[in-house]
Protein backbone atom coordinates (compact mmCIF):
# COMPACT_ATOMS: atom_id res chain seq x y z
CA UNK A 1 0.00 0.00 0.00
CA UNK A 2 1.48 3.38 -0.96
CA UNK A 3 1.71 6.44 1.33
CA UNK A 4 -1.40 8.06 -0.14
CA UNK A 5 -3.48 4.95 0.49
CA UNK A 6 -2.09 4.64 4.03
CA UNK A 7 -3.06 8.24 4.78
CA UNK A 8 -6.73 7.73 3.93
CA UNK A 9 -7.72 5.78 7.07
CA UNK A 10 -5.88 8.26 9.29
CA UNK A 11 -7.65 11.20 7.68
CA UNK A 12 -11.03 9.72 8.55
CA UNK A 13 -10.06 9.07 12.15
CA UNK A 14 -11.11 12.40 13.60
CA UNK A 15 -14.81 11.57 13.11
CA UNK A 16 -15.04 7.80 13.14
CA UNK A 17 -18.08 5.74 12.24
CA UNK A 18 -20.68 4.95 14.90
CA UNK A 19 -22.42 1.95 13.36
CA UNK A 20 -25.04 -0.26 14.98
CA UNK A 21 -26.91 -3.26 13.57
CA UNK A 22 -29.62 -5.01 15.56
CA UNK A 23 -31.10 -8.30 14.31
CA UNK A 24 -34.01 -10.21 15.82
CA UNK A 25 -35.00 -13.74 14.77
CA UNK A 26 -38.08 -15.77 15.61
CA UNK A 27 -39.44 -19.21 14.82
CA UNK A 28 -42.69 -19.30 12.81
CA UNK A 29 -43.76 -22.87 12.36
CA UNK A 30 -40.80 -24.65 10.79
CA UNK A 31 -39.27 -21.41 9.50
CA UNK A 32 -36.83 -19.02 11.18
CA UNK A 33 -37.40 -15.45 10.03
CA UNK A 34 -35.50 -12.22 10.49
CA UNK A 35 -38.45 -10.35 11.93
CA UNK A 36 -36.55 -7.27 13.08
CA UNK A 37 -33.55 -5.43 11.74
CA UNK A 38 -32.48 -1.91 12.53
CA UNK A 39 -29.26 -0.21 11.61
CA UNK A 40 -27.50 3.08 12.07
CA UNK A 41 -24.42 3.88 10.05
CA UNK A 42 -22.52 1.55 7.70
CA UNK A 43 -23.41 -1.86 9.06
CA UNK A 44 -26.11 -3.80 7.22
CA UNK A 45 -27.28 -7.28 6.22
CA UNK A 46 -28.12 -8.60 2.81
CA UNK A 47 -31.33 -10.54 2.21
CA UNK A 48 -32.01 -13.64 4.26
CA UNK A 49 -30.84 -16.89 2.70
CA UNK A 50 -32.08 -20.45 3.29
CA UNK A 51 -29.45 -22.77 1.80
CA UNK A 52 -30.46 -25.58 4.17
CA UNK A 53 -34.21 -25.14 4.08
CA UNK A 54 -36.60 -23.07 6.17
CA UNK A 55 -35.26 -23.93 9.61
CA UNK A 56 -31.93 -22.09 9.33
CA UNK A 57 -31.89 -18.40 8.40
CA UNK A 58 -28.53 -17.21 7.10
CA UNK A 59 -27.51 -13.55 6.98
CA UNK A 60 -24.30 -11.92 5.83
CA UNK A 61 -23.24 -8.82 7.74
CA UNK A 62 -21.62 -6.19 5.53
CA UNK A 63 -19.51 -3.21 6.59
CA UNK A 64 -19.38 -1.11 3.38
CA UNK A 65 -16.29 0.98 4.31
CA UNK A 66 -14.38 -2.35 4.46
CA UNK A 67 -11.75 -0.99 6.86
CA UNK A 68 -11.98 0.05 10.51
CA UNK A 69 -10.05 3.10 11.66
CA UNK A 70 -9.30 4.74 15.00
CA UNK A 71 -12.48 6.18 16.52
CA UNK A 72 -14.82 3.74 14.77
CA UNK A 73 -17.43 2.02 16.94
CA UNK A 74 -19.21 -1.00 15.49
CA UNK A 75 -21.96 -2.79 17.41
CA UNK A 76 -23.74 -5.96 16.31
CA UNK A 77 -26.68 -7.16 18.40
CA UNK A 78 -28.31 -10.50 17.58
CA UNK A 79 -31.35 -11.82 19.46
CA UNK A 80 -32.96 -15.23 18.88
CA UNK A 81 -36.41 -16.16 20.14
CA UNK A 82 -37.33 -19.66 21.29
CA UNK A 83 -36.50 -22.38 18.78
CA UNK A 84 -35.02 -20.04 16.17
CA UNK A 85 -31.83 -20.87 14.26
CA UNK A 86 -29.64 -18.14 12.78
CA UNK A 87 -26.32 -18.38 10.99
CA UNK A 88 -24.46 -15.06 10.74
CA UNK A 89 -21.42 -14.68 8.47
CA UNK A 90 -19.20 -11.95 7.05
CA UNK A 91 -18.12 -11.67 3.39
CA UNK A 92 -14.44 -10.97 3.96
CA UNK A 93 -11.73 -10.21 6.46
CA UNK A 94 -12.20 -7.26 8.81
CA UNK A 95 -9.26 -4.88 8.39
CA UNK A 96 -8.25 -2.72 11.36
CA UNK A 97 -6.06 0.10 10.09
CA UNK A 98 -3.25 1.83 11.97
CA UNK A 99 -4.37 4.56 14.32
CA UNK A 100 -3.12 8.05 15.08
CA UNK A 101 -4.01 7.45 18.73
CA UNK A 102 -7.73 6.70 18.99
CA UNK A 103 -8.99 3.18 19.65
CA UNK A 104 -11.46 1.42 17.36
CA UNK A 105 -14.05 -0.83 19.01
CA UNK A 106 -16.22 -3.74 17.95
CA UNK A 107 -18.98 -4.89 20.27
CA UNK A 108 -20.93 -8.14 19.83
CA UNK A 109 -24.06 -8.80 21.88
CA UNK A 110 -25.67 -12.20 21.33
CA UNK A 111 -28.85 -13.29 23.16
CA UNK A 112 -30.14 -16.82 22.51
CA UNK A 113 -33.45 -18.09 23.93
CA UNK A 114 -34.37 -21.65 24.84
CA UNK A 115 -34.07 -24.24 22.10
CA UNK A 116 -32.44 -21.74 19.75
CA UNK A 117 -29.14 -22.07 17.87
CA UNK A 118 -26.84 -19.20 16.91
CA UNK A 119 -23.84 -19.69 14.63
CA UNK A 120 -21.30 -16.86 14.34
CA UNK A 121 -18.95 -17.72 11.47
CA UNK A 122 -16.93 -14.64 10.51
CA UNK A 123 -13.86 -14.31 8.35
CA UNK A 124 -10.62 -13.35 10.08
CA UNK A 125 -9.76 -10.05 11.77
CA UNK A 126 -6.57 -8.45 10.42
CA UNK A 127 -4.98 -5.99 12.85
CA UNK A 128 -2.59 -3.76 10.91
CA UNK A 129 0.68 -2.57 12.37
CA UNK A 130 -0.12 0.47 14.50
CA UNK A 131 -3.80 -0.36 15.03
CA UNK A 132 -5.49 0.06 18.42
CA UNK A 133 -8.30 -2.49 18.50
CA UNK A 134 -10.85 -3.42 21.15
CA UNK A 135 -13.01 -6.52 20.60
CA UNK A 136 -15.77 -7.16 23.11
CA UNK A 137 -18.13 -10.18 22.86
CA UNK A 138 -21.00 -10.99 25.21
CA UNK A 139 -23.06 -14.17 24.78
CA UNK A 140 -26.21 -14.74 26.86
CA UNK A 141 -27.83 -18.19 26.61
CA UNK A 142 -30.98 -19.67 28.05
CA UNK A 143 -30.77 -23.14 29.59
CA UNK A 144 -30.88 -25.29 26.44
CA UNK A 145 -29.64 -22.79 23.85
CA UNK A 146 -26.63 -23.58 21.63
CA UNK A 147 -23.88 -21.27 20.38
CA UNK A 148 -21.21 -22.16 17.82
CA UNK A 149 -18.70 -19.55 16.76
CA UNK A 150 -15.12 -18.42 16.39
CA UNK A 151 -12.77 -15.47 16.22
CA UNK A 152 -9.50 -15.47 14.25
CA UNK A 153 -7.00 -12.63 14.73
CA UNK A 154 -4.07 -11.91 12.39
CA UNK A 155 -1.44 -9.53 13.78
CA UNK A 156 0.06 -7.53 10.95
CA UNK A 157 0.11 -8.60 7.32
CA UNK A 158 2.72 -11.30 7.03
CA UNK A 159 2.40 -11.77 3.27
CA UNK A 160 2.98 -8.03 2.78
CA UNK A 161 6.06 -8.15 4.98
CA UNK A 162 4.35 -6.22 7.79
CA UNK A 163 4.63 -7.27 11.41
CA UNK A 164 3.00 -5.91 14.53
CA UNK A 165 5.67 -3.55 15.86
CA UNK A 166 3.26 -0.87 17.10
CA UNK A 167 -0.26 -0.81 18.47
CA UNK A 168 -2.29 -2.95 20.84
CA UNK A 169 -5.22 -5.34 20.96
CA UNK A 170 -7.75 -5.97 23.72
CA UNK A 171 -10.20 -8.87 23.40
CA UNK A 172 -12.88 -9.91 25.89
CA UNK A 173 -15.25 -12.88 25.53
CA UNK A 174 -17.88 -13.54 28.19
CA UNK A 175 -20.55 -16.25 27.91
CA UNK A 176 -23.36 -16.73 30.43
CA UNK A 177 -26.04 -19.42 30.67
CA UNK A 178 -29.15 -18.57 32.67
CA UNK A 179 -27.28 -15.55 33.97
CA UNK A 180 -24.36 -17.56 35.34
CA UNK A 181 -20.93 -17.23 33.85
CA UNK A 182 -20.03 -20.21 31.67
CA UNK A 183 -16.87 -18.93 30.02
CA UNK A 184 -14.71 -15.80 30.22
CA UNK A 185 -11.39 -14.88 28.70
CA UNK A 186 -9.44 -11.66 28.39
CA UNK A 187 -6.58 -10.96 26.02
CA UNK A 188 -4.30 -7.94 26.20
CA UNK A 189 -1.57 -7.76 23.56
CA UNK A 190 0.82 -4.89 23.09
CA UNK A 191 3.24 -4.74 20.18
CA UNK A 192 6.65 -5.84 21.37
CA UNK A 193 5.25 -7.73 24.37
CA UNK A 194 7.24 -10.74 25.53
CA UNK A 195 3.99 -12.73 25.36
CA UNK A 196 4.14 -12.61 21.56
CA UNK A 197 7.37 -14.62 21.52
CA UNK A 198 6.86 -16.76 24.62
CA UNK A 199 6.04 -20.47 24.28
CA UNK A 200 3.16 -19.95 26.69
CA UNK A 201 1.97 -17.11 24.48
CA UNK A 202 1.97 -16.92 20.70
CA UNK A 203 5.44 -18.47 20.24
CA UNK A 204 6.25 -15.86 17.58
CA UNK A 205 3.09 -16.72 15.68
CA UNK A 206 1.15 -13.96 13.97
CA UNK A 207 -2.28 -15.65 13.97
CA UNK A 208 -4.36 -16.95 16.86
CA UNK A 209 -7.97 -17.95 17.24
CA UNK A 210 -10.66 -19.52 19.39
CA UNK A 211 -13.54 -21.79 18.39
CA UNK A 212 -16.24 -21.92 21.04
CA UNK A 213 -19.12 -24.41 21.25
CA UNK A 214 -21.59 -23.86 24.09
CA UNK A 215 -24.38 -26.33 24.84
CA UNK A 216 -26.17 -27.77 27.88
CA UNK A 217 -24.07 -30.91 27.43
CA UNK A 218 -21.06 -31.64 25.22
CA UNK A 219 -20.53 -35.43 24.83
CA UNK A 220 -17.02 -36.80 25.30
CA UNK A 221 -17.12 -38.30 21.81
CA UNK A 222 -17.22 -34.80 20.32
CA UNK A 223 -13.91 -33.77 21.79
CA UNK A 224 -12.43 -37.11 20.70
CA UNK A 225 -13.53 -36.42 17.12
CA UNK A 226 -12.13 -32.88 17.20
CA UNK A 227 -8.78 -34.09 18.50
CA UNK A 228 -8.43 -36.26 15.39
CA UNK A 229 -8.46 -33.20 13.13
CA UNK A 230 -5.11 -32.31 11.59
CA UNK A 231 -4.21 -28.70 10.90
CA UNK A 232 -2.12 -28.06 7.79
CA UNK A 233 -0.10 -25.26 9.39
CA UNK A 234 0.27 -24.13 12.99
CA UNK A 235 -0.53 -25.64 16.38
CA UNK A 236 -3.97 -26.58 17.72
CA UNK A 237 -5.50 -27.83 20.95
CA UNK A 238 -8.97 -28.84 22.12
CA UNK A 239 -10.34 -28.61 25.66
CA UNK A 240 -13.63 -29.83 27.14
CA UNK A 241 -15.24 -28.13 30.14
CA UNK A 242 -18.80 -28.54 31.44
CA UNK A 243 -20.99 -27.34 28.58
CA UNK A 244 -18.01 -25.85 26.73
CA UNK A 245 -15.85 -27.17 23.90
CA UNK A 246 -12.88 -24.92 23.23
CA UNK A 247 -10.49 -25.24 20.28
CA UNK A 248 -7.40 -23.06 19.88
CA UNK A 249 -5.13 -22.18 17.00
CA UNK A 250 -1.78 -20.41 16.89
CA UNK A 251 0.51 -20.11 13.91
CA UNK A 252 0.99 -17.91 10.86
CA UNK A 253 -1.94 -18.72 8.57
CA UNK A 254 -5.41 -17.23 8.78
CA UNK A 255 -6.56 -19.67 6.11
CA UNK A 256 -5.26 -22.66 8.08
CA UNK A 257 -7.01 -21.39 11.21
CA UNK A 258 -10.29 -20.95 9.31
CA UNK A 259 -10.06 -24.41 7.74
CA UNK A 260 -9.30 -25.98 11.11
CA UNK A 261 -12.21 -24.28 12.87
CA UNK A 262 -14.52 -25.16 9.98
CA UNK A 263 -13.52 -28.80 10.43
CA UNK A 264 -14.29 -28.57 14.16
CA UNK A 265 -17.64 -26.98 13.35
CA UNK A 266 -18.49 -29.79 10.91
CA UNK A 267 -18.04 -32.35 13.69
CA UNK A 268 -19.59 -30.36 16.52
CA UNK A 269 -22.72 -29.11 14.78
CA UNK A 270 -24.43 -32.48 14.23
CA UNK A 271 -23.67 -33.57 17.80
CA UNK A 272 -24.84 -30.41 19.55
CA UNK A 273 -27.49 -29.07 17.17
CA UNK A 274 -28.67 -32.23 15.37
CA UNK A 275 -27.99 -31.03 11.85
CA UNK A 276 -25.21 -31.85 9.37
CA UNK A 277 -22.87 -28.98 8.58
CA UNK A 278 -23.36 -27.22 5.24
CA UNK A 279 -20.52 -24.73 4.58
CA UNK A 280 -21.82 -21.24 3.69
CA UNK A 281 -21.38 -20.43 0.00
CA UNK A 282 -19.72 -17.14 0.93
CA UNK A 283 -16.64 -19.14 1.98
CA UNK A 284 -16.07 -20.01 -1.68
CA UNK A 285 -16.02 -16.43 -2.96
Amino acid sequence: MNDVARAAPLAAESAGWDANLSLGYERRGLRTVLERRAHRGPLVVQKSLYPEGEEVCQNIVVHPPAGIVGGDRLTLEVTLGEGAWAQVCTPGAAKWYRSAGAAARQTLRFTVAGGAVLEWLPQETIVFDGAIAQLDSRIALDSDAVFLGWEIVCLGRRLAGEGFARGRLAQDIVARRDGRRQWIEQTRLGAGSAFLASRIGLAKGTVFGTFLALAPLVPDVVIADCRKIECRAGEVAVTLLPGVLLARYRGDSGEAAHDYFASCWKRVRPALAGRDAVPPRIWNT
